[in-house]
C-alpha cells in the first residue's frame, strides 16, 4: 500500500537547499576530483618507473582506449529518460510498480554499458578469462571430491593451482558458475547474463531495506540514483554484481525482520543469505558492520534473531560437512595474496588510491550526499529519535566503515572497483540528502559514460 508522501522536504533536504550548502557540496565534489586526478597521474609515474601497480590504467584495471558500440545509443537514450523523467516518477509512482521499474530501467543502463564493449568483449568473454571462474567448471565434476580438495589448489606453488579469481574466493562463487552450466546454461554468454540480472535486483533490495528502517520518501528520492549507478559499468561483467545483490538482499531481509515483517520468515532467509555471503568472498565478512547497524535501527530487533542463526548456519554446516575448511582456505590465501600482485602493489598508494576508485564507483553525487550524510550523523542529538534522516546516515555510514576496514586492512589493493562494489552501493542512499536531484544525475550518467567509452575496463 502506498504511503502518502509528505508536502514538505525532510529537514536534511532542506537545510541544504542553500547556496552555501551547494558551494560545500561542489567543493566536496572538486576535493573528490583531485583524489581521482592525484590517483591517475601519481598511479601511472609508479606504474611507468617501477611496474609495480599491476594495472594498465591506475587506478583502474583497464586500457585507455576510446570506443563506441551498440550499447551507446542505449546507453544515452537511459541515461536521459532517467535525467528528465526519474525524480517525478520515483514520486509518483505507487511502490510496487517502482521497485520493478527502478529493477528495470538499473537492467537497461547495466546492458546497455556492457554492451558498449560489444557481445563478446563486453558480456560473454568476461567470465571465461584466464583468471576467471568459469575456466575450472570441468574440475567439479565431482563436487564433494573437489571441496575437499580445494584448499590444496590455491598456493601459487600448488599443483594444479587455482586461477586467482577461483583461488580468491571460497567455492561456493565458483560453485554458482558450475550449477548454472548443470542446468544447461554454460558458457561465457549465460554467466554474463546472470550476473548481470542477478546483479541489479540489489536496487531493488537497498529500496526495500531504506523504506523499512527510514522511510518511504528517502528510498523514493534514492531511486534515480540506485537505477542510474556508476558502479554498473562493473555490475556488467563481474561475479561481484551477483555479490552485490546478495548482500542486499541478506540486508533487505534482515531489516524486513527487524521490523516486523514475517520475522520468521525473513529471518532466516537474511541469516541463510548472510552465510552464503561468507562463501562468495571473504571480505564479505565485514557486511556484520552494515548488520549491525540494521539491528540497531530495527524496532524488534530481538525476535528475529534465533531465526537469522537458525538460517546462518546452514550454508556453513554444508560445505563443512563436504570437506571444506573455510578458515584453511583462508589461511592460504593469505598467503596466496602475497605470493602475487597482492605482495607486489604498494600499500602506500592504494591505501588511498582504492578510495579514489570508490569515487568512480558511486559518482559525484554520492560524494556530495554523503557529506550531508556525515553532518546529519554528527547533528543526530538535535534530530527526533525516529526521524528517517539520521537512519538513512547511519545506514550509509556503516557501509563506508565496512569499506573502510577493508581498505586498511590491505586485502584490497586495486581491483576495488568490482571487489567493493557490494559496499558501494550502499553508499548510493545518501543521493537522497541532495536538493536538485536532475542535475546530481547527469553528473552520475556522464562519469559512468566517459568511463565506459573511454576506458576498456578489465570488466
Amino acid at each position: 500500500m502506498k504511503r502518502d508522501l509528505p508536502r514538505t522536504a525532510s529537514p536534511a533536504v532542506s537545510a541544504g537547499t542553500s547556496r552555501g550548502g551547494l558551494v560545500r557540496d561542489l567543493s566536496t565534489v572538486a576535493a573528490a576530483a583531485l583524489l581521482v586526478l592525484a590517483a591517475v597521474l601519481i598511479g601511472t609515474r609508479i606504474q611507468d618507473r617501477y611496474g609495480t601497480l599491476r594495472v594498465a590504467w591506475p587506478p583502474l584495471v583497464g586500457d585507455w582506449m576510446p570506443h563506441t558500440g551498440p550499447g551507446t545509443p542505449a546507453a544515452l537514450a537511459v541515461a536521459s529518460a532517467v535525467v528528465a523523467y526519474g525524480p517525478s516518477l520515483a514520486a509518483r509512482l505507487s511502490w510496487r510498480p517502482l521497485l520493478c521499474t527502478a529493477w528495470g530501467v538499473s537492467l537497461a543502463w547495466t546492458w546497455s554499458l556492457a554492451l558498449v564493449d560489444g557481445w563478446s568483449r563486453g558480456v560473454a568473454e568476461r567470465l571465461t578469462t584466464r583468471h576467471e571462474y568459469l575456466q575450472v567448471i570441468d574440475r567439479f565434476q565431482d563436487i564433494p571430491a573437489a571441496l575437499r580438495g580445494f584448499a590444496g589448489h590455491i598456493l601459487i606453488d600448488a599443483p594444479d593451482n587455482w586461477p586467482a579469481h577461483v583461488a580468491g574466493h571460497p567455492p561456493g562463487a565458483t560453485l554458482t558458475f558450475v550449477l548454472l552450466d548443470r542446468t544447461g546454461l554454460g558458457g561465457g554468454g549465460w554467466a554474463g547474463a546472470f550476473v548481470i540480472t542477478a546483479g541489479t535486483t540489489a536496487v531493488a533490495a537497498i529500496l526495500i531495506a531504506v523504506r523499512r528502517l527510514a522511510d518511504e520518501p528517502f528510498a523514493r528520492r534514492a531511486a534515480p540514483f540506485l537505477a542510474l549507478a556508476p558502479g554498473a559499468v562493473w555490475v556488467g561483467t563481474s561475479a561481484d554484481g551477483f555479490f552485490t545483490a546478495v548482500t542486499a538482499w541478506a540486508v533487505a531481509l534482515l531489516a524486513l525482520a527487524v521490523t516486523g515483517h514475517r520475522p520468521a520468515w525473513t529471518g532466516f532467509g537474511s541469516g541463510l543469505l548472510f552465510g552464503l555471503t561468507m562463501y562468495l568472498s571473504y571480505g564479505l565478512t565485514l557486511f556484520a558492520v552494515v548488520g549491525a547497524a540494521v539491528l540497531l535501527l530495527g524496532t524488534r530487533r530481538l525476535r528475529p534473531l534465533p531465526y537469522v542463526a537458525a538460517g546462518f548456519l546452514v550454508v556453513p554446516a554444508v560445505f563443512t560437512a563436504l570437506g571444506f575448511d573455510w578458515w584453511e582456505a583462508y589461511r592460504l590465501l593469505v598467503t596466496r595474496y602475497y605470493q602475487g600482485a597482492g605482495g607486489v602493489r604498494p600499500y602506500g598508494y592504494w591505501v588511498w588510491a582504492n578510495l579514489a576508485c570508490t569515487v568512480l564507483v558511486v559518482g559525484p553525487a554520492t560524494v556530495a550526499g554523503l557529506r550531508r550524510a556525515g553532518g546529519v550523523a554528527a547533528g543526530v542529538r538535535r534530530l527526533p529519535p525516529r526521524a528517517a534522516a539520521p537512519r538513512t546516515a547511519l545506514l550509509v555510514v556503516s557501509a563506508l566503515l565496512a569499506l573502510l576496514i577493508a581498505d586498511l586492512s590491505g586485502m584490497s589493493k586495486a581491483e576495488t572497483e568490482r571487489i567493493w562494489l557490494p559496499f558501494a552501493f550502499w553508499l548510493l542512499p545518501a543521493c537522497a540528502f541532495l536538493p536538485g536531484p536532475r542535475g546530481w544525475l547527469a553528473g552520475q550518467a556522464v562519469l559512468a559514460l566517459l568511463l565506459n567509452h573511454l576506458v576498456l575496463t578489465g570488466w
